[in-house]
């Protein structure tokens, strides 16, 4: 039986859990081979920069994720959620919890673009992503993992990451190819990238709890790939053209350790009722 449950998005209005500031701007177009920051927002509590985040290219999908704590195939609403993007910074008043960062999404959600949402649950056929025959390729990350997350954008040296988060590139030609290197991620950043790259939910059920450092090469032939946004400048290199990619679910098995196994799972998803494109003015 489906249940629904309603969000009420101004209920926590009367708690203060709002941003001090908040500033929405339509993103500038990105010309043709211009590398820029897509994200994910930097800043706020848990960085060195507690009292301000800042977003760059974020789409309004990307918006309700971080306001609800879920992934993109749980989002239910217009297709130019995924296309119309936002420069935001907002600032924060001190002592912001992390849960509090939520509530003050939400918030700005209906404030500023009308958002009206309701709750439901849907059975989904998904992935379930678990350890391979023979154990896990992945590499424990030397970083502290309870460390503070830097505040401006991932930075690449010598095609590493300077510091902790995972940035993916797509090499066009006859045989396009992604290129992803990650430094101290847990694993629901792994499966988020898999389900937006497969377009359907890839859940975690490999019982791995730490935070790894992987590289993750693969084809973009012959299945229903979404298209990685070209990556920040100075990004990852391709690998070695020694031939044509494995597709996806391969390259996890060999390069990785690990492999998808389909099953079906009830999951919520947050349906947009009511969402304005335009956000009134700051």
């Amino acid at each position: 039986m489906m249940r629904m449950r309603l969000w009420v998005l101004g209920c926590a209005l009367a708690f203060g859990q709002t941003f001090e500031v908040a500033s929405i701007k339509p993103s500038p177009p990105v010309a043709p081979g211009q590398r820029v920051f897509f994200g994910p927002p930097r800043g706020g509590p848990g960085t060195p920069d507690p009292g301000q985040i800042t977003w760059t290219y974020a789409t309004m999908k990307s918006l309700i994720m971080t306001a609800y704590d879920v992934k993109a195939f749980q989002i239910s609403g217009p297709a130019w959620m995924n296309t119309e993007r936002y420069d935001i910074a907002v600032k924060l008043p001190a002592g912001t919890t992390k849960e509090q960062v939520g509530a003050m999404w939400r918030n700005l959600l209906g404030e500023r673009f009308g958002m009206v949402v309701h709750q439901e649950a849907r059975e989904f056929q998904v992935e379930e992503l678990v350890v391979a025959k023979g154990g896990s390729k992945l590499k424990d990350t030397a970083d502290d993992p309870n460390g503070p997350t830097p505040a401006g954008p991932p930075e690449m040296k010598d095609g590493n990451l300077s510091g902790p988060g995972q940035i993916s590139a797509i090499f066009p030609g006859p045989m396009p190819r992604a290129h992803t290197v990650a430094r101290a991620q847990p694993l629901s950043t792994l499966t988020t990238m898999l389900s937006n790259q497969l377009q359907h939910p890839v859940l975690d059920k490999t019982g791995l709890t730490g935070r790894y450092d992987y590289t993750l090469d693969y084809s973009l032939r012959g299945g229903p790939m979404m298209p990685l946004p070209p990556g920040p400048p100075g990004g990852p290199e391709p690998a070695a053209d020694n031939g044509p990619e494995p597709d996806i679910t391969a390259a996890l098995q060999q390069q990785l350790g690990l492999r998808l196994v389909s099953a079906k799972a009830t999951l919520d998803v947050v349906v947009v009722e009511r969402v304005e494109k335009i956000p009134t003015e700051n």
